[in-house]
């Protein structure tokens, strides 16, 4: 289902639309979004972006242009999620704060990787098939497992201070 408040620039393909779930969002010229997907409302995503099948992207994330998603990716957006408060009531939208996370252009998220909330995904940086991202990752860094680690650096990626790099390890 494509909700009538969904923003789709020129140029956006989504593959088998009765196969997606997006409402709410805005997405950017060029864009491909494959089946199975959903994308919740208040998300945006850049130009030149590719989602890739199962992924899921909820509130409070932000893809900026030329971002890769494989496939099965979840993004997350409430560290300390709950179904009722104390009392026992059902929680509403007023019960908690949404934790944006922001990936960076040109970066890549390989296929199962979690992003938690609250983590910026540096320019040109590499996730691994299958990690959990905690932290921010640095521009042009490649991180992988559970907690996701720096393992290297994206050949040719910008440059930035090598402490961070190594402050992941």
């Amino acid at each position: 289902m494509i909700a009538s408040n969904v923003n789709l620039e020129d140029g956006v393909v989504i593959h088998h639309p009765d196969l997606v779930n997006l409402y709410g969002c805005t997405i950017g010229s060029g864009t491909r979004i494959g089946t199975f997907v959903e994308i919740q409302k208040n998300v945006v995503i850049g130009k030149n972006c590719k989602i890739s099948s199962h992924s899921f992207l909820c509130e409070g994330v932000t893809l900026e242009d030329g971002v890769f998603i494989g496939h099965g990716v979840m993004f997350t957006n409430d560290i300390y999620p709950r179904a009722v408060n104390p009392d026992s009531s059902l929680q509403t939208e007023a019960d908690w704060m949404v934790i944006p996370t922001l990936v960076k252009r040109h970066a890549s998220i390989g296929s199962n990787a979690t992003i938690l909330p609250g983590v910026m995904i540096g320019e040109a940086a590499l996730v691994g098939a299958g990690a959990v991202v905690t932290t921010d990752v640095p521009a042009g860094g490649i991180v992988a497992g559970v907690p996701a680690r720096i393992i290297g650096r994206v050949n040719g990626g910008p440059d930035d201070d090598m402490h961070a790099l190594e402050g992941m390890r």
